[in-house]
């Protein structure tokens, strides 16, 4: 399949239904940090964007909003020409200039600071990253307190950046500016709001 037919095909089947039904579960997702909302595979992006990840590209970004693609994404022209062509987002020049980050290989994701913090007038200017993981449960079990968190919630997302609590800890200092997180696996989301403090859990 060439380039432009990869571009045209794999967008919502029901654009005004679909991106409704994805922004419900990533607006629940922040609300309530570390439960995992699911969300059907209403997307078809070339790989490796994920449909999930996919799916959140559609429903949130638009001509307004710079888009990052980390290296493995970056590498795909029909990647970029697929998201250009559903929802019109330019590509950002630098992760500082970009509203969203979609990241194929977290592990071997930038610093956190190296992202849009916004401003202390316009936090809301700051990059929110969609994460691919392969999973929720095998990695790193990570404890989370705060805002939308009854008590305490646990979550071990695959695949995640060396020394990551430890950059969500500096994340954090920096409120109210700081990145939020989407993860993303095959079936649901997770968020990581800049407001929830997270702790690795002791083995």
């Amino acid at each position: 399949m060439d380039i432009a037919s990869q571009s045209i095909e794999g967008g919502f089947a029901d654009p005004v239904f679909n991106a409704q039904t994805v922004f419900r579960a990533v607006m629940e997702a922040m609300a309530r940090p570390g439960s995992v909302q699911p969300l059907p595979a209403f997307a078809r992006p070339p790989a490796p964007l994920s449909a999930t990840a996919g799916a959140i590209a559609l429903a949130l970004c638009d001509n307004d909003t710079p888009l990052w693609l980390d290296p493995a994404l970056q590498a795909s022209p029909a990647i970029k020409s697929w998201l250009g062509f559903h929802t019109g987002a330019p590509l950002a020049n630098t992760p500082a200039d970009a509203h969203f980050a979609l990241i194929a290989a977290p592990a071997e994701m930038m610093a956190l600071d190296g992202f849009s913090q916004g401003t202390q007038d316009y936090p809301d200017r700051s990059t929110t990253l969609v994460l691919q993981v392969s999973d929720l449960v095998s990695g790193t079990p990570l404890s989370l307190e705060g805002p939308g968190i009854e008590a305490s919630a646990t979550i071990a997302p695959a695949r995640m950046p060396r020394h990551f609590v430890e950059q969500w800890k500096q994340n954090i200092k920096r409120f109210p500016r700081g990145v939020d997180i989407i993860l993303t696996t095959s079936d649901g989301i997770a968020c990581l709001p800049r407001t929830t403090r997270i702790k690795t859990m002791e083995a």
